[in-house]
């Protein structure tokens, strides 16, 4: 039975390959287009097309099964019609939406999206799901690699560094350390802090448990002066990535809004999950998922909130806190469910963590002590007191508790562990 099991392991393995290799070249495709719009509005504007170097992502999984992000891409074959990618993904332009200046003013941000390179036309079409949970096409284009005008980038052209490396990009999950806000003078520094962010992430489960499906990597790129954007302050810093404080009006929130200056950084080494880490003492930090996790460097609290970020960044999920710390207004509507793994309006909760849940849970469940440390349904989630539910009162995603991911979302994080690092 066993040996039944591995040669169909093999086999679907070989037809993974065949399936990549029918379509793509080993190499990534970059869309750069700029998203803008308002409460009211939407519009995405192409940019360019870029050819990178070897496609990191894994190649079994090119159909994304999670159906997460506020986005979406979806690629067509233009010849047989066939969808032969797939991925979801947010950004800072839907929680600009979100915003009192969206209601009267036009925002406009730089996105890209990946894809390995097509080696004939591909039709692309972009979605985009609203608070009612139903994805509308937004904008489509063809894309020729041969006829169209596609800027080659042989790369970044910094040095580079392995902090952790456990095999070849196709089979792991890559992560990227971007250094935002480090002089050239100290360099040594942010190599001593990309060791210490990767001690938090395997202190932190369940990441503990999957040293050998990670690789790590440093891109060694200076800037011109030390710190960060501090603009409450009246801080500004000449930094590579142009990262500051007090993104969409939120004082705690860090973000860098020039989004291909990212891109082209990270592009020195093959990745699928980027992490900027900026050097200042402040607290604060950011995370939008398949966009970027960023944190500060060197706050006492620097351990929960790369890993609170990367949460976001990587596993989709949703802050659980009911305070309105965040630029977002309400985003949950009561018969709409959340794509987010561990937020529910109770509208579908069997797609959430219903199966976890003892039957003897109720649902509501109240913030009692008998429920403390428990998995439940607590109501106050993704900054509403009313109307949204977490699975746990403590965890990492709602308290500043390190190493306090609850059940939902340590699943939700081994899932997408298990999607990249095969």
């Amino acid at each position: 039975m066993r040996l039944f099991i591995s040669l169909l392991l093999v086999i679907s393995a070989l037809s993974a390959g065949a399936q990549f290799n029918r379509y793509f070249e080993n190499a990534t495709l970059r869309f750069d287009y700029f998203h803008s719009g308002s409460v009211e509005a939407e519009y995405v504007v192409p940019d360019e097309l870029i050819r990178e170097g070897a496609w990191a992502g894994p190649r079994k999984n090119l159909i994304d099964p999670f159906d997460y992000g506020a986005f979406k891409i979806m690629v067509y074959d233009s010849i047989t019609g066939k969808l032969i990618y797939t991925r979801g993904f947010s950004s800072l332009f839907i929680e600009y939406q979100a915003t009192e200046q969206a209601l009267t003013e036009c925002g406009n941000f730089q996105e890209s999206i990946l894809m390995p390179f097509p080696k004939r036309t591909v039709k692309l079409e972009y979605y985009s799901r609203g608070k009612e949970m139903v994805w509308t096409r937004q904008f489509e284009t063809f894309i020729n690699p041969v006829k169209d005008e596609i800027r080659i980038k042989p790369g970044a052209g910094y040095i580079t560094e392995d902090i952790l490396f456990s095999g070849k990009p196709k089979k792991k999950l890559d992560l990227v350390f971007l250094p935002e806000g480090y002089t050239a003078a100290e360099m040594d520094k942010f190599r001593t802090d990309c060791n210490r962010f990767t001690d938090f992430l395997f202190q932190t489960d369940p990441f503990g448990e999957y040293r050998k499906k990670i690789n790590i990597r440093a891109v060694m790129a200076p800037s011109e002066e030390s710190g960060t954007d501090i603009p409450t302050d009246s801080v500004f810093k000449n930094t590579l990535l142009g990262a500051g404080f007090n993104t969409l009006n939120t004082e705690r929130y860090l973000m860098a809004t020039d989004f291909k200056i990212v891109r082209d950084v990270a592009s020195a080494v093959p990745y699928d999950q980027i992490i900027i880490m900026v050097n200042s003492p402040q607290y604060g930090g950011g995370g939008i998922y398949n966009f970027y996790a960023i944190s500060t460097v060197d706050n006492i609290y620097s351990g929960f909130v790369f890993t609170h970020e990367f949460g976001h960044s990587f596993a989709g999920l949703g802050d659980e806190y009911s305070d309105s710390g965040s630029a977002a207004g309400i985003l949950y509507l009561e018969n709409a469910e959340p794509w987010e793994p561990n937020i529910t309006t109770l509208a579908d909760f069997e797609s959430k963590w219903k199966d976890m849940l003892p039957e003897s849970t109720p649902v509501p469940t109240p913030a009692t002590e008998e429920f403390n440390g428990k998995l439940g349904v607590f109501e106050g989630a993704g900054y509403q007191a009313k109307g949204a539910y977490k699975p746990y009162l403590d965890c990492s995603m709602n308290m500043i508790r390190f190493n306090n991911f609850c059940p939902v979302c340590q699943r939700a994080m081994r899932g997408m562990i298990s999607f990249y690092g095969r």
